[in-house]
């Protein structure tokens, strides 16, 4: 309110206040802004279609091909241990039927530059056609 209650009882009310009280304001906008928050999500449909149903099998996602070399040279294809002698074969055998012939290569940073070309020539010569390092991101420098 913009008058006070202790003022004399001569008709006038006393100097006008010219504060605005915004907590009013802030209740309203914290409300709408959960409204919007609770019901964007609901609001995005996309387009109705009705699919066709059909007795066909879904075609089943194929999973990555990852390729793990420890610090030790121990080889996991998948989370799986593998000898590096039947690493050829077995990807061979994984990529026989696959559409995306992929693999990722996640090498130590510790190990000989030597032994991680020889296991992606190997990777290689086992019929993989496109192989993505991955690697860590570097820590952001601060801005100045």
């Amino acid at each position: 309110m913009a008058f006070k209650l202790d003022a004399p009882a001569t008709g006038r009310v006393g100097p006008t206040l010219a504060e605005i009280n915004v907590v009013p304001l802030v209740d309203v906008v914290l409300v709408l802004l959960l409204i919007f928050m609770l019901t964007a999500p609901m609001m995005y449909r996309g387009i109705d279609v009705q699919l066709p149903r059909t007795t066909a099998r879904s075609t089943s996602v194929e999973e990555r091909l990852v390729l793990t070399v420890t610090r030790d040279r121990l080889v996991y294809l998948n989370d799986r241990p593998i000898a590096l002698g039947l690493l050829e074969p077995r990807l061979r055998e994984l990529l026989q039927g696959r559409g995306d012939r992929t693999l990722y290569l996640k090498a130590d940073a510790g190990l000989p530059y030597g032994f991680v070309v020889e296991t992606m020539d190997r990777v290689r010569r086992a019929g993989v056609e496109r192989m993505a390092m991955v690697t860590e991101p570097a820590p952001r420098e601060p801005r100045r």
